[in-house]
């Protein structure tokens, strides 16, 4: 994890390897099993006494649907983790809640499921990446906020309504949150999990959420999360299993995140440029990363993550409190793979497997299989009419002179399926696609001290379903990632040296959607500006400062919600928040600027 650039002279080289020896700093979250890095010099001086600062993650709230009842909640798991990392997931007995039960028996249906974590820290701590499983299925993958001597406190909350079959059943619960903890890092996160259910007083007219959820992960025991870990471009991670012979749709709900050598991919330079320069500690295989998703020997489909910032990335005094878009409640990703099950309802196993395009160590990945069953058949039968997927397309330009220079990565690829599925209700084709562009700007200035980088990652997807007279369900989306990047260092005498980072990302996203269940429409504009400053001494953050800007515009058929916060050192300077739908309500984005300059990443840990 370091900047790269060209290496002219023997004395260029050397003041590279110099600047690669204190950036690359290993600051993945909870990915490496040690890490050395020095306390803030001023972080005694603090107020002990002092409230706890309050962490968030922007995020539209979610809230029952009208005319529901509840909560109704219960305690899934209380634990403090501390000296967790390489040991097994903390688990607990699951039992579906009374309430549950009592609502089957008077004729009501579950209307919304709400999975919370509420977690505290105090004292000094990395961010660690964490999951949350029950019965093997992902819930929730997150980052813990790194704290600080007076403590802080944070809260995610996760629609879960989607594992209604899951929460139907006992089984177990599995928190995985390797933490270490030592005379240095002393902070031990105190975590209760809770959930949250909401009940319709009728059960609703169509059944909208999976009959059966199969997960696609590693079983316990383990010393480590049921993710499976991709570690290189080669690397295939698979789980075999077979579905049931009633099934009539499949949709795979993929878990995505990068860590430790990759952790900032979009960043990586080619190896051919790290070979013909002797760079070996350098981070590479260039800034394009997908994963890939096979059934079989058949690409089903393909994930182009969004590029989730952890509370410690780039420059950890962003974060506070203001969290990056992401790092609290990580995206899942669809696939809806019910074009193949003329494939899979063979009643034999089948591989599903995930490779990641260029990787390096490590990605962590899962998933899970959502399937739909037909109760008044013992057998369905599909077949597959076409399929398309090309082969990737990625092209990369660049040009050095000395240190400074320019990478320019481009992508695209498409996948598309359609398959037919005949059941009880009649014989239904269901066509799934994908279509994504990539590009990429990478550029090193003044005399390799400055990185930039300028991405975009455009992701269309659909699913059209029909039987022999109608339209049953049309559903596209469009998702658009922007990221830019700014890094430099200046003022460096030894090992003393300033750092200032700029960071824009955001997530721009429409879907419409139409059929027997009605129209609906979403659009997402969620953008954030952060910069800071700091000064680092023998690897010890010394002082700094970092600000942060987000507003988030929702609008949608299920209503509106907007916000628009800033911070400023560990404090909000302005929160402006609403749920009105008028043209008057606050709605002012962070726009994306195309500066062509912009530095690098790299990760120092917090005051």
């Amino acid at each position: 994890m370091a900047s790269p650039a060209a290496a002219a002279s023997g004395h260029r080289r050397r003041l590279l390897l110099l600047l690669i020896a204190l950036l690359l700093l290993p600051f993945a979250a909870a990915a490496a099993p040690h890490r050395h890095r020095v306390p803030s010099r001023h972080l005694a001086s603090l107020n002990a006494s002092a409230p706890p600062t309050t962490f968030f993650e922007v995020d539209r709230p979610i809230r029952p649907p009208l005319g529901s009842a509840g909560p109704c909640s219960a305690l899934l798991l209380s634990h403090s983790f501390g000296e967790t990392y390489g040991r097994p997931p903390v688990t607990a007995a699951y039992a579906p809640p009374e309430c549950l039960a009592a609502a089957r028996a008077r004729g009501a249906s579950l209307a919304l499921a709400v999975l919370e974590w509420a977690a505290d820290c105090r004292g000094r701590q990395f961010d660690r990446i964490f999951g949350v499983w029950l019965s093997g299925a992902e819930l929730l993958r997150s980052c813990t906020a790194e704290p600080r001597a007076t403590g802080i406190v944070w809260s995610v909350s996760r629609d879960v309504t989607r594992y209604a079959a899951l929460l139907n059943e006992p089984g177990e619960v599995a928190v995985y949150l390797g933490n270490l903890v030592d005379k240095t890092y002393t902070g031990v996160y105190h975590v209760n999990l809770t959930l949250h259910l909401y009940f319709h007083p009728a059960p609703p007219p169509l059944t909208q959420h999976a009959d059966l959820i199969v997960p696609i992960s590693r079983s316990l025991p383990l010393n480590d999360g049921q993710w499976f870990a991709v570690q290189n471009a080669t690397d295939v991670q698979s789980k075999s299993l077979s579905i049931p012979s009633n099934t009539y749709r499949a949709v795979l709900e993929v878990s995505v995140s990068f860590h430790s050598s990759d952790e900032f991919w979009y960043t990586n330079p080619p190896n051919e440029y790290i070979q013909a320069n002797n760079l070996s500690s350098v981070s590479g295989n260039g800034a394009f990363r997908e994963v890939i998703v096979k059934v079989d020997d058949h690409i089903v489909g393909a994930v182009w993550p969004f590029t989730v910032i952890y509370t410690g990335g780039i420059n950890p005094l962003l974060w506070r409190p203001i969290t990056g878009i992401g790092s609290f409640n990580l995206p899942t990703y669809d696939i809806d793979i019910t074009p193949f099950l003329g494939k899979l309802l063979d009643g034999k196993e089948h591989n599903f497997g995930f490779a990641v395009t260029n990787a390096l160590d490590v990605w962590y990945i899962d998933a899970n299989l959502h399937l739909w069953l037909d109760h008044k058949s013992k057998k369905t039968v599909g077949s597959l009419i076409s399929y398309d997927a090309p082969a990737l397309a990625l092209n990369l330009d660049y040009g050095f002179s000395g240190l400074d220079g320019k990478f320019v990565t481009g992508a695209s690829r498409h996948v598309s399926a359609t398959g037919s599925v005949k059941s009880s209700y009649g014989e239904v084709t269901t066509t799934f696609y994908q279509r994504f562009s990539y590009v990429n700007s990478n550029v090193y200035r003044s005399n390799g001290t400055v990185q930039v980088v300028n991405q975009t990652i455009d992701a269309k997807s659909g699913v059209f379903v029909k039987d022999t007279s109608a339209v049953l369900l049309s559903e596209e989306v469009h998702k658009v990632f922007p990221l830019y990047v700014y890094t430099g260092t200046s003022d460096q005498v030894g090992d003393e040296y300033s750092l200032i980072s700029l960071v824009k990302l955001g997530i721009n996203e429409k879907s419409v959607s139409g059929g027997k269940l009605g129209f609906s429409y979403r659009s997402l504009r969620n953008a954030q500006s952060a910069r800071g400053t700091m000064k680092v001494k023998k690897n010890l953050v010394v002082s700094g400062l970092g600000q942060t800007h987000q507003v988030y515009k929702y609008m949608g058929t299920d209503g509106c919600y907007f916000r628009d916060v800033s911070s400023k050192n560990y404090t909000i300077i302005s929160d402006n928040s609403g749920d009105s739908c008028s043209k008057g309500s606050p709605s002012s984005g962070v726009k994306f600027s195309s500066n062509k300059n912009q530095p690098a990443r790299k990760r120092l840990l917090k005051l």
